[in-house]
């Protein structure tokens, strides 16, 4: 089953249901008697870009690294609040657009309560990305008026449409738009158009949101700044939005009123959608959504009469301590349809909320989190076949470049461009917050930059590579002046491991250090993937132009002799990897970030094949996370799953898994953080993926962390490094069918338990193979 389907309305925005086309989102409660729509667009950050850069960091910053390396943790600890700090402290949030809502005229008021118990039903479709209402009123005269909502998206025509019917009866209601009191007008357009507009502060964006209405029978008219509808067999809810942030400033300044405009430009959009056909126009919407979604199937044997629940109750089953296999195919699928809603070419990246957000001050803003949060976000891109799901985040972080090299000029007098735990709207790329555990750490575009090779690297596109090899080099560049040497290697100086503290020997704790494992091991992958990337476009390195470098091969050379100096990754005395340099204890043995284990997922730096000793050092460090309250937040078991499907321990997984649905799943199948965070939907996607298939350069695991209850079961069109697809089926736990489609050509290994083979495949072909890894020929 490819639906999440309820029996009674959503009675909080937990149980709603999300729609999206990458820029506006929703969330569909299907409520009888008055229903609401909360909506979302991208472009809704409160306030303008605004300048944060501490103008006394770059002079500090000396004084503050003698402090760290004569273990005066906290005299740094001390002066860093107060010139490492943002000027003001906080980046742009991002906010709810507001509302609709529709308040039908029933024929008795009782009816909607007889309607819940008995005929209401609820459904998000994942496989069209539709959502469904239904429900029966009784009226007067005994008969039944049955009456069918139908909610979506479109991302072809670029709005939201409702399209309600009603047998044996006519449709009355009243919408409505509302913001809370966050806007400045509210009102009609037309006699069946209503209007809300307003702005996201001084010399911020306007914005601007228009709800139109087309009915079949009855009559609509505008009273004031409601739509009233009377009497109709069949209406059509047409809803668009935007705001300024899409326009050239040089554009909106010749609008005279730039709200005003907002609504006649919307009005212009929604007079076209309206002339089409409605059922052409949910075609277009279902195809454009399929030509993604339908790359990947996965399927699992699971119990039809348990099928046949409520997904509500289905994960109250579970927390009951009841099995059900079917959740974890319906949290992979759900994680694809949230990605393709809310990531698509040409919109912003998806934020801690991916763009579903009720508040008008969200919990962390709603930002982007950049110090796993974001990553996780666009873990499953690739292997999920959703590889144009993750342009976004590169559009974005082109956009950092320009502030980032700011920030490491003028904060810490370093070529190359940098950012924090935090990045915003405007590509902010100043520390967040005056948080020492996280507001310091210097990682965020490095990391980021690792997401361009991880793209070339499943796609092979020598033209994407040619244009992301800069981005990767400037990132690099600031760490060739960043970092210092200590005991002959070199490490960032100040450092921290997110989001956690330490313990000294003399009793104080601590976050900023030197060279954290966590700095190290991403450093180890960006140097090396410019290696990589330089050796794969040679000399057309030397077109690329980065800032400051007037010999781009002279800076690839200082990259390769840099990653020659970077410290190993260690184990401690107790068996663990360290996270620190020195061997410290930790504050929280329980803490939910685990970021000294970047080295095994998402890198492949720790692997159960090439580096044992430090796989078991990982296992230990998961054991004593765990043992002691970790994985209690939705985003952090999300990347316990990916460790242990890394680790090839199947059981650990599936348990995770079990645990994610238990204590981190909102009955909706939102990520409980809590509060709701996107991440850990993702995150588990990408786990799922994991299990079934697994590559590097020029290996292919098959089913390395499937799990006993998973006894039948196939998956298609993974995809795995190296620009292949993989297709497979299983029988009692065993591989009984297995192919690979590759779109350039592969050359690799083939693993599947304890067997191996070498494979070849031509650029366009493909191979079968049996349970055996026997060729069929």
């Amino acid at each position: 089953m490819e639906k999440l389907w309820y029996q009674k309305p959503a009675d909080e925005w937990e149980k709603a249901l999300p729609l999206g086309n990458g820029r506006l989102g929703a969330m569909v409660f299907g409520q009888i008697q008055k229903e609401q729509i909360q909506v979302n667009e991208e472009s809704i950050w409160y306030g303008k870009r605004r300048e944060r850069i501490n103008p006394d960091a770059k002079e500090n910053l000396p004084k503050i690294r003698e402090y760290i390396r004569n273990g005066q943790i906290q005299n740094a600890q001390k002066l860093m609040s107060l010139a490492m700090t943002g000027c003001p402290y906080g980046e742009r949030m991002y906010q709810t657009l507001g509302e609709i809502s529709i308040e039908m005229d029933l024929p008795e008021e009782k009816d909607a309560d007889s309607a819940i118990n008995t005929t209401y039903y609820r459904e998000l479709d994942l496989s069209k990305a539709v959502c469904h209402v239904r429900y029966d009123c009784e009226k007067s005269e005994g008969k039944t008026m049955k009456i069918e909502s139908t909610y979506f998206i479109s991302h072809p025509d670029d709005c939201m449409i409702i399209h309600m019917k009603a047998s044996n009866g006519q449709l009355s209601f009243v919408a409505k738009l509302d913001r809370d009191k966050y806007f400045d007008s509210i009102g009609k357009c037309d006699d069946h158009t209503i209007f809300l507009s307003g702005n996201l502060g001084k010399e911020a964006p306007e914005f601007a949101m228009c709800l139109r209405a087309k009915v079949v029978g009855g009559s609509v008219r505008t009273i004031g700044q409601s739509l009233l509808v009377e009497k109709a067999d069949e209406v059509l809810l047409y809803f668009g939005a935007d705001s300024t942030f899409h326009y050239q400033e040089s554009e909106v300044q010749n609008w005279g009123d730039p709200q005003q405009k907002l609504v006649e430009k919307l009005i212009a959009h929604l007079d076209l959608v309206m002339e089409k056909d409605y059922e052409k126009v949910l075609m277009a919407h279902i195809q454009d959504y399929q030509f993604l979604y339908n790359r990947v199937s996965f399927q699992l044997k699971e119990e039809k009469s348990i099928e046949a629940l409520a997904t509500d109750e289905r994960l109250l089953r579970v927390k009951d301590g009841c099995e059900d296999i079917g959740l974890s195919k319906l949290l992979f699928d759900y994680g694809r349809y949230l990605l393709i809603s809310c990531s698509r070419p040409g919109t912003l990246p998806a934020n801690l909320q991916g763009i579903w957000n009720k508040e008008l001050q969200p919990a962390w803003d709603s930002k982007y989190t950049i110090n796993i949060n974001t990553e996780m976000n666009y873990w499953p891109a690739e292997s999920c076949a959703l590889s144009e799901c993750h342009q976004p985040l590169f559009d974005h972080l082109e956009r950092m470049r320009i502030h980032g090299r700011k920030v490491a000029r003028e904060m810490y007098g370093c070529r190359g461009f940098v950012a924090h735990h935090n990045t915003d709207i405007y590509a902010d790329c100043a520390p967040q917050d005056n948080c020492m555990s996280s507001t310091f750490w210097v990682m965020g575009a490095a990391w980021l930059s690792t997401h361009l090779w991880t793209h070339y690297a499943y796609t092979k596109d020598q033209d994407f590579l040619l244009k992301a090899y800069p981005i990767m080099a400037e990132a690099a560049l600031f760490f060739l002046d960043y970092m210092e040497e200590k005991n002959g290697y070199l490490v960032t100086n100040p450092s921290s491991s997110p989001e956690n503290t330490y313990i000294m020997p003399n009793g104080e704790s601590g976050c900023v250090c030197i060279g954290s494992a966590m700095d190290m091991e991403i450093l180890r992958d960006l140097f090396t993937e410019c290696c990589e990337a330089a050796k794969i476009l040679k000399e057309k390195i030397n077109t690329c132009v980065i800032p400051s470098v007037t010999n781009v091969s002279l800076l690839q050379g200082q990259i390769e002799e840099a990653l020659k100096k970077l410290p190993p990754i260690r184990i401690d005395s107790t068996g663990r990897i360290m996270e620190w340099m020195e061997e410290y204890e930790e504050k929280d043995l329980g803490h939910r970030h685990m970021s000294h284990l970047y080295a095994l997922y998402p890198s492949d730096q720790i692997s159960v094949d090439q580096t044992p000793e430090l796989a078991e050092a990982a296992k230990k460090t998961l054991k004593t996370r765990l043992s002691h309250g970790g994985g209690h937040t939705g985003w952090s078991r999300a990347w316990i799953i990916n460790f242990y499907a890394k680790l090839r321990d199947a059981e650990s997984a599936a348990e995770n898994i079990r645990l994610m649905l238990t204590n981190s799943t909102y009955p909706n199948m939102f990520d409980r953080h809590p509060p709701f965070q996107i991440d850990g939907n993702f995150g588990v996607t990408a786990a799922i993926a994991q299990m079934l298939v697994q590559s590097g350069e020029n290996e292919i695991i098959l089913l390395p962390s499937l799990p006993r209850q998973w006894t039948d079961g196939s998956v298609k069109g993974l995809r795995v490094v190296g620009n292949a697809s993989v297709d497979l089926a299983w029988k009692d736990g065993k591989l009984v069918e297995f192919a690979i489609y590759a779109d350039s050509e592969y050359n690799g290994t083939l693993v599947y338990g304890e067997k191996k083979c070498l494979i070849y495949i031509e650029k366009g072909k493909s191979i079968r193979v049996n349970g055996k890894l026997e060729q069929k020929k």
